[in-house]
């Protein structure tokens, strides 16, 4: 009984939501296509507005082309980071021992 609730409560939600109206003029538009495509799944997408499959392989290519390039730049920034971070602490020592050097106390001669 509860799993009948259950269904009906989905059953509400997506039609409240317009999704029966969606599908159902989808479905429509491929039954009444003349000429049926090779892949219903693929028309029920671009109808739907999602991307066809060659666009999803685009994206998901230049998706990874550019996570290698992030890849790339991160470690590029982290050897700087490294190299500014060595050139801070040999300055700061340099600096260190030249003023130690000017607070020496001078001896006389």
């Amino acid at each position: 009984m509860e799993k009948e609730a259950k269904k009906e409560a989905f059953r509400k939600y997506l039609e409240s939501s317009g999704v029966l109206d969606a599908l159902t003029k989808v479905l429509v538009a491929l039954y009444e296509q003349n000429d049926k495509p090779s892949s219903a799944v693929e028309f029920v997408q671009q109808k739907l507005g999602g991307p066809t499959l060659a666009e999803y392989e685009k994206v998901q290519a230049e998706f990874s082309d550019l996570q290698t390039r992030y890849n790339e730049l991160l470690a590029a920034h982290q050897e700087k980071c490294r190299e500014y971070d060595e050139l801070k602490v040999s300055h700061s020592q340099t600096s260190s021992k030249e003023t130690a050097k000017e607070e020496a106390p001078i001896e006389e001669l």
